[in-house]
């Protein structure tokens, strides 16, 4: 069932909009026959939409971890072997367990982590989405 788009509902609506009443609260005033569907819809054609809090702040959030990580200098390696690691040591670990120069990083940790701030600010990410995930063939 297609909306009656009047100048006076298209008006409504924007207004409405504009002082932050919910799609389905404009719905509900416009008529029976409007779906809170519509309303978005129209206010998606309109052009009165704007990205949505969660994706502005997810953005944000990435960009300042991606400074954070930026603005953290690399600890000094002081290679610390496996015997050597304490709870306030980083236990980040360099090279392949297999070579013979395999060592931790060994600079002071954060308290209550395992890893300096500077491998922790690149150990700790946020889970991916679904569609953020690569296929594996």
């Amino acid at each position: 069932m297609a909306v009656d788009w009047t100048e006076e509902r298209v008006a409504l609506l924007a207004r409405l909009w504009q002082e932050g009443f919910s799609a389905r609260q404009i719905a509900e005033r416009l008529g029976e026959e409007v779906t809170r569907n519509a309303v978005i819809g129209k206010a998606n054609r309109l052009g009165l939409s704007k990205p949505s809090k969660s994706s502005v702040t997810r953005r944000q959030r990435k960009k300042e971890r991606e400074e954070k990580v930026l603005q953290l200098q690399p600890p000094m390696d002081e290679g610390t072997s496996i015997f050597s690691l304490t709870a306030s040591t980083c236990r980040w670990p360099i090279g392949d367990p297999g070579d013979e120069d395999f060592h931790f990083c060994g600079s002071k940790s954060t308290v209550g982590q395992p890893y300096c701030d500077y491998h922790a600010a690149m150990a700790y990410q946020p889970a991916q989405t679904k569609s953020g995930r690569k296929k594996i063939a």
